[in-house]
C-alpha cells in the first residue's frame, strides 16, 4: 500500500506541474517595443513616446505626496512596507483602455485565493492632475462592489495627485505617456506592476490579460516567499519571468529536475519500506 501512494504522488506532481504550464499565461504582450527595423515614422506621432521602461529592482518615491478618495493627503510610503503592492496607473475618466485594465485585474484577483489588505495591497492612481478624489471615490466604490470580497476595501486605495508627484511616479515606473490634443485623451501603455514591501519595482504585467497563475506568481516573487504556500514556491521553481513578454514561461529543466529529485526520494522510500518490512518478517525466524 506505501509503494503505492509513493508512486501515485510522484504521477500526481508530474501532472501537475505539466497541468500548470498551460494555464493561466493570457495573451502574450510584447510590452510596446518597436519590431527591428521599423522605422519611428511608422507610428502615429501621438504613439512615438508611448510605452514601459522597465527599471526593475528601482525604487519608487515613496515620499511623493498624494490625495486619496476621501481628500485626505497621504504618502505612498503609507501602503508600503508590510506586503507587495500592485500599482495600477490609469485615469479615470478614460473612455476605454484604463477600464479594460482595471475590469482584467479585478476579474484577475477574484479568482486568486490571496487577499486585498491580507497578502497585498492593491493602489490605483489616476495620472490625470485634473482629476479629483470624488472621481477616485466613485471608481473605488465601482470596483470594490465588482470584486465582491468582504474587507477588501482595506487593501484597496484610489488616489490623485500634482503634477511633480505624478511625474516622479510615472518617470520611476517608466510609464510613458503624452497628451493627444486632436482626440483630448491620453495615449497610454496598458499594463500594471508588482512591487516589493519597501517599494522596489519587481514584476510588470503587460496588456489587459493577466493570467490568474501570473499575477499570483508576481506578488509571491515580490514578497521573496512571504506570501502564498509550498505549492507558489514550487511553481516559482518551474517557471521563470520573462521581462520582455510581461510573464511566466515554464522552465522545463528546472521542473524536469525536481522531478527527478521527487523520484529518487520515491525511490529511497520505496527501499526503506521494503527492508523494514523484510526485517520484520525475519524477527520471528531467529
Amino acid at each position: 500500500m506505501m509503494t503505492m501512494r509513493t508512486f501515485a504522488a510522484v504521477v500526481i506532481f508530474v501532472s501537475f506541474v505539466s497541468f500548470a504550464s498551460a494555464q493561466g499565461t493570457g495573451a502574450p504582450a510584447a510590452g510596446y517595443r518597436r519590431d527591428p527595423g521599423t522605422p519611428s515614422t511608422a507610428r502615429p506621432a501621438a504613439l512615438r513616446e508611448v510605452g514601459f521602461d522597465q527599471n526593475l529592482s528601482q525604487m519608487v518615491p515613496l515620499d511623493i505626496r498624494l490625495r486619496d478618495e476621501r481628500g485626505a493627503e497621504v504618502r505612498l510610503g503609507d501602503y508600503f512596507g508590510a506586503r507587495p503592492v500592485v500599482l495600477a496607473l490609469v485615469y479615470y475618466e478614460c473612455p476605454m483602455l484604463c477600464t479594460q485594465v482595471l475590469n482584467s485585474l479585478t476579474s484577475t484577483l477574484a479568482l486568486l485565493s490571496l487577499d486585498p489588505g491580507r497578502d497585498f495591497e492593491v493602489v490605483v492612481v489616476s495620472f490625470d492632475t485634473r482629476e479629483t478624489p470624488a472621481l477616485a471615490a466613485a471608481k473605488r466604490a465601482s470596483y470594490l462592489a465588482r470584486y465582491k470580497r468582504p474587507r477588501a476595501e482595506a487593501g484597496w486605495h484610489f488616489l490623485t495627485g500634482d503634477r511633480p508627484a505624478i511625474d516622479r511616479l510615472t518617470n520611476a515606473v517608466g510609464f510613458r505617456y503624452v497628451w493627444d490634443a486632436q482626440i483630448k485623451q491620453f495615449a497610454h501603455p496598458a499594463g500594471i506592476t508588482v512591487l516589493t514591501p519597501d517599494g522596489r519595482l519587481a514584476r510588470y504585467l503587460f496588456g489587459i490579460d493577466y493570467g490568474a497563475r501570473d499575477l499570483r506568481l508576481a506578488i509571491v516573487d515580490a514578497s521573496a516567499g512571504r506570501v502564498g504556500g509550498p505549492i507558489d514556491q514550487v511553481l516559482l521553481y518551474c517557471y521563470h519571468y520573462d521581462p520582455e513578454r510581461g510573464r511566466y514561461g515554464f522552465a522545463i529543466m528546472r521542473a524536469l529536475r525536481l522531478a527527478a529529485a521527487a523520484t529518487v526520494l520515491a525511490l529511497v522510500g520505496f527501499i526503506v519500506v521494503m527492508v523494514r518490512r523484510d526485517r520484520r518478517h525475519a524477527a520471528p525466524l531467529s
